[in-house]
């Protein structure tokens, strides 16, 4: 009986020593190559003094309507490139940054949107002043849609774009978990996971919930999921669509997985969102 107690509490710290690891690996900053500079490339400082590699198109005027890009996890300012200078074409003054902890930004732990905020507050506070306060939509991917919810509450912005964003932090472990476990086995794990927000970001997995925080936000909304997300289902992202309480519209890519929903470039998709920015923020007249 001792023997068995010994042995079930050895299985226990092994079990939490190695779910510490692979909370460790998911929380991991994501550097990226040096990049040749380029004469649109500037350095914004977040609230916490974290720099953030940040990558500047003007628009036709200095009162031009704006559009901040903001990456997913993994991801840098530069999966923006062709976006940006198509969206710039048609007259938008553009902004992408790179989050803490990725590309050439400040190394830092990965928080699900929480400290990233802060940088996305900053990038969109600069971009309005560099704007002269014209109006400013934001494209969020995944986590940049998280940022941009999160922290100290939605980003006033004039238009917001969602793609790919998680409604809750414990179903969005759940679902990673569930695509190599199953479900099953997904719920009994997931807390070993989700609950190393406190001692690792100083939050509850409960304040990491977009879903929650998006009622806040009452501006124009589009939401746009993946048909075949397994990360974030459609019937999550309906339910972050549902919780806004704005002007909204909901669109799917048909078949997009999560990784193909957040690198969307197609005809339609720019359709959609050209669409979108152009009814609500037309462009500005030239600079006087």
């Amino acid at each position: 009986m001792r023997r068995a107690a010994v042995l079930l509490g050895v299985l226990i710290l092994l079990g939490l020593g190695a779910s510490w690891v692979v909370g460790a690996a998911l929380t991991r900053p994501h550097p990226g190559p040096a990049t040749p500079p380029s004469p649109h490339d500037l350095t914004i400082a977040s609230a916490d003094g974290v720099s953030l590699a940040a990558t500047y198109l003007p628009g036709p005027g200095d009162r031009t309507a704006a559009i901040l890009l903001l990456h997913p996890k993994g991801g840098s300012r530069h999966g923006f490139d062709a976006l940006a200078a198509w969206l710039n074409r048609r007259g938008y003054a553009t902004l992408a940054i790179d989050f803490r902890g990725h590309g050439q930004s400040t190394p830092a732990r990965y928080s699900f949107g929480w400290d990233e905020s802060r940088d996305a507050a900053a990038a969109f506070h600069w971009l309005k002043r560099q704007q002269h306060g014209a109006p400013v939509a934001v494209v969020g991917l995944s986590l940049g849609g998280a940022a941009s919810l999160l922290g100290d509450g939605p980003l006033p912005a004039d238009a917001l774009i969602l793609q790919g964003v998680y409604g809750d932090l414990r179903q969005a472990i759940r679902n990673r978990i569930a695509t190599v476990t199953g479900a099953g086995p997904a719920w009994l794990l997931e807390p070993l996971l989700s609950f190393q927000t406190k001692p690792r970001i100083g939050m509850w997995p409960g304040d990491l919930s977009p879903r929650s925080r998006i009622a806040a936000y009452r501006g124009p909304l589009l939401v746009i999921g993946g048909g075949a997300d397994r990360y974030t289902p459609p019937s999550e992202t309906r339910a972050l669509y549902a919780a806004a309480p704005g002007p909204k519209r909901l669109w799917f890519a048909p078949g997009a997985s999560h990784e193909a929903v957040t690198a969307l470039d197609t005809p339609a998709y720019r359709k959609t969102l050209l669409a979108f920015v152009q009814e609500r923020l037309p462009t500005a007249p030239p600079a006087r």
